[in-house]
């Protein structure tokens, strides 16, 4: 048999290091107390006490009574100023137990210079007569002190409850859009129709039929009396509204189309599909002005008056900003790694969010800066997103969930789940469209469920009954 020996480099220590190993073993083995620390060295811990105390309590003002001073040299009673009373003259075991938790002013080191054997200073700080602490305030991080969080506290909104069912539609309700007059919405459906509904009563208006296919877009124009369709039968429909039939139809997508937006200040409409492009056309010629490509799909698609005027969000993950005047790309955003299904404007401030299965991100206009993740993660599949003007954002998932959060801080204050019809399965529970009327005060959501659901805010809900549980991030991401 052949023996192998393997060469290993010794590892040089210091004499210092071997001594402190054979104090340690030696302690272990002839120690009569095994699982016992020595006792803590009262110099040290005083030193950290009035440090602590110091920076907690160096404002406070105490009263002035008599009590004991606990001197750094030596221990003499004299009337100084303290901030609570002695116990009440008696037995013994009252002015002991009055002592002990008497609070003292005592001299203390100053706190910047900690190994200072010289004068510890003439500065006061509130002491305990006994001297006798847990470990768990001596702790390391006790004596730190908290810096105040930096993320903005969100504002109380009050829950959203669902007040009204609206039922009509034979098929997944997938689109929705509101009139600018706040009188009545339109929702676009599976069943290839487009319901108007009256928004104080519930009540069913009217219902188009023209498309081949479900209906996925929808917009209501401010300047015309028209509305737009768009659906998977690759067709862009013009309705009027005065004669309630389509009067301009735009042909060119070579897919369905999934999305549809209306340009606010010219006659332009935005749509975008499953052929991997944006197409803007002009809206009383019918001719095509632009096509803005993409990688994959486009899902989503907003129109500003400002630069950038069309901003497309899509299956490759990115978001673009394109040019209007020339056709070309300003910007793309790669900070998602998931689909981006959907995007909503704030009303009044310069900021947009995207959704995506990976986050829901908010960013700043006109250069696209990411702002911030929401504080939450829906783990869901974000088909809707939709903000007001008082900061109330929702989004609604593929599950039935839907999430409403604060604006400003992105914290998620409420989380409700849909309850399907009778009659539906529970796997038809998914939200795919949502949107505010003008006011921003009622809710529409479309559902799998071939249902639509109005929400609005609960006028009994008070900040005592339901109070704001907010914790700020540890850590604020980049990215």
């Amino acid at each position: 048999m052949t023996m192998i020996a393997l060469n290993r480099e010794v590892e040089t220590q210091s004499l210092k290091k071997l001594s402190l190993k054979s104090v340690r073993r030696a302690r272990e083995i002839f120690s009569p107390v095994h699982g016992q620390f020595p006792q803590p060295d009262p110099e040290s811990k005083r030193i950290r006490l009035c440090h602590k105390i110091q920076v907690a309590f160096g404002g406070v003002e105490p009263a002035s009574k008599p009590t004991r001073i606990a001197d750094h040299n030596s221990e003499k009673t004299a009337p100084l100023k303290a901030l609570a009373l002695p116990g009440p003259k008696g037995s013994k075991e009252l002015r002991k137990s009055a002592t002990e938790k008497a609070l003292v002013v005592g001299p203390t080191l100053p706190p910047r210079d900690l190994n200072n054997t010289g004068n510890p200073g003439k500065s006061t700080a509130i002491l305990p007569a006994s001297g006798s602490f847990s470990e768990r305030n001596l702790s390391t991080a006790a004596l730190m002190e908290r810096m105040p969080s930096r993320w903005p506290r969100p504002e109380w909104h009050a829950p959203w409850k669902n007040y009204r069912v609206l039922q009509g539609h034979l098929g997944w309700v997938r689109s929705v859009a509101f009139d600018p007059s706040n009188e009545w919405f339109c929702t676009g459906s599976a069943d290839r129709t487009i319901k108007i509904w009256d928004v104080a009563t519930g009540v069913l208006k009217l219902t188009l039929t023209g498309h081949i296919g479900q209906v996925r877009g929808l917009a209501v124009s401010n300047r015309h009396t028209y509305m737009f369709s768009a659906g998977d039968d690759k067709q862009v429909k013009c309705w009027d509204l005065e004669q309630n039939k389509v009067i301009r139809s735009y042909h060119g997508h070579l897919h369905g189309v999934y999305c549809l937006a209306l340009h606010p200040t010219l006659d332009v409409v935005l749509t975008g599909g499953r052929d991997s492009v944006c197409r803007v056309w002009d809206i009383r010629t019918k001719m095509q002005i632009f096509v803005l490509p993409h990688d994959s799909d486009v899902f989503s698609v907003l129109a500003r008056p400002t630069d950038p005027q069309v901003i497309t969000g899509s299956h490759d993950s990115t978001i673009k900003f394109w040019d209007l005047r020339y056709g070309k790309s300003m910007a793309t955003i790669t900070n998602h790694k998931k689909t981006v299904r959907a995007m909503a404007l704030h009303p009044k401030e310069n900021d947009f969010v995207s959704a995506s299965a990976d986050n829901i991100k908010k960013f700043s206009l006109p250069k696209g800066e990411f702002c911030h993740n929401m504080l939450s993660l829906q783990r869901d599949i974000i088909n809707a997103v939709a903000v007001n003007e008082d900061g109330v954002m929702v989004t609604g998932g593929d599950k039935g969930g839907l999430w409403f959060w604060d604006w400003k801080s992105g914290h998620n204050f409420q989380r409700a789940e849909t309850i399907v019809q009778p009659g539906s399965l529970e796997s038809e529970a998914g939200i795919y469209a949502a949107c505010y009327d003008q006011t921003g005060s009622r809710l529409v959501t479309c559902e799998g469920d071939k249902t639509i659901k109005m929400w609005k805010e609960d006028e009994d809900a008070t900040p005592e009954t339901h109070p704001l549980n907010f914790k700020p991030p540890k850590e604020i991401r980049r990215f």
